[in-house]
């Protein structure tokens, strides 16, 4: 009975001891505690179900100022300017709308002051006389006061809901952004020649873009400070920026049929716009190393002058007849058209060297 009790005993002890053993010890355990769900569980309605998230829009930059150079558009101006409003309203950025009247003689400037009137956010510049759409776009540069520009033209065949694509592409790390009016209605005269114009400035020029005068474009305004645009250049803006170090792209864009009046621009620009790229290629690539290119012409014309001349001369020394061969002209001519290259080559090496300024440099960062 005893070994019975004991081991009765000892049965009730394992199971006090088994007893114990489930029970925990630790005061400071987790199942005295509480279940509570963590932080991230209770919001879990938040960050599993973004559609009920606000929606933030992008803000491409802080002020936007688009600058439109016109000159007789007296029948555009309000449309153009209610487009503008609708456009630019989703982009909730505050902007400014500046017209440059470039001595228009009907009502664009009675028009453009009663849209000033009405809305604080557009401002305009007229001049006493029409001095071309380069001017325009300079005094309008040095007026905005945004951290990008937009340019456009006032006949309304350029789609103001375009600008919002070009902000996008310009956002990603470009410096100026060239509209491309890819399906254009305009005549055909007028088509194919600007497709050859194009094709000219595009292999010229290195930039590769299909539409160099497009007038919708957007710039950085870094970009348009350091432009200086005069004369007719307007369409090679693309070059001047690519030729600074700026990087340059394009978009496509949609582009209308003119709705009033006419162009202002006849076939003639196409035969001024080659004369303005030469005066473009020089100004970018060799205004600072005019000996590069007056240097080349120079010694291709003189080497050429000389190798005419020593073949004509062997053929004095072996007996031949030089009164009959007009090649001797020839030879002395390319000679001295090949010092003549070399000497304005020299005077303008001396002009740059004396003009050099540490203005000419565009500075990207200091530390």
């Amino acid at each position: 009975m005893q070994d019975k009790r004991e081991s009765g005993q000892n049965f009730n002890n394992d199971a006090d001891v088994k007893v114990e053993e489930n029970q925990p010890n630790d005061k400071n355990s987790n199942q005295f505690r509480p279940q509570r769900r963590p932080y991230y569980n209770r919001r879990r309605k938040y960050y599993h179900k973004p559609d009920q998230r606000p929606i933030q829009k992008e803000k491409f930059f802080n002020k936007i100022s688009v600058v439109i150079p016109l000159f007789d558009e007296e029948e555009s101006i309000i449309p153009l300017a209610n487009e503008l409003r609708k456009a630019l309203r989703p982009l909730e950025t505050s902007y400014e709308i500046i017209f440059v009247d470039d001595g228009s003689t009907d009502k664009s400037l009675q028009n453009i002051k009663e849209v000033c009137r009405t809305d604080k956010r557009f401002k305009f510049i007229s001049f006493k006389k029409n001095y071309g759409k380069s001017a325009a776009l300079q005094v309008g540069f040095k007026q905005a006061t945004g951290d990008v520009v937009v340019t456009m033209d006032a006949d309304l065949q350029d789609d103001p809901s375009e600008i919002s694509n070009l902000l996008a592409k310009l956002n990603e790390g470009y410096d100026l952004v060239s509209g491309w009016k890819k399906i254009r209605h305009d005549p055909i005269i007028k088509r194919y020649s600007s497709r050859f114009f194009n094709l000219v400035t595009r292999l010229i020029s290195g930039i590769k873009i299909h539409d160099f005068n497009c007038g919708l474009k957007v710039y950085r305004k870094e970009v348009v400070e350091n432009i200086k645009v005069y004369g007719e250049l307007h369409r090679y803006l693309p070059v001047f920026a690519f030729w600074q170090g700026y990087k340059v792209s394009e978009v496509i864009v949609k582009h209308h049929s003119r709705r009033y009046g006419k162009s202002k621009f006849g076939i003639s620009r196409f035969f001024k716009g080659f004369i303005d790229l030469i005066t473009v290629i020089f100004t970018t690539r060799y205004i600072q190393r005019p000996m590069h290119l007056f240097g080349f012409f120079g010694a291709f014309s003189f080497f050429l002058g000389i190798i005419v001349n020593g073949y004509l001369t062997y053929l004095w020394v072996t007996g031949g007849y030089l009164s009959n061969r007009p090649m001797l002209f020839l030879g002395i001519l390319l000679i001295i058209v090949g010092v003549q290259f070399f000497s304005v080559g020299l005077l303008g090496e001396m002009f740059v060297h004396n003009a050099r300024s540490e203005k000419e440099y565009i500075i990207k960062e200091k530390g």
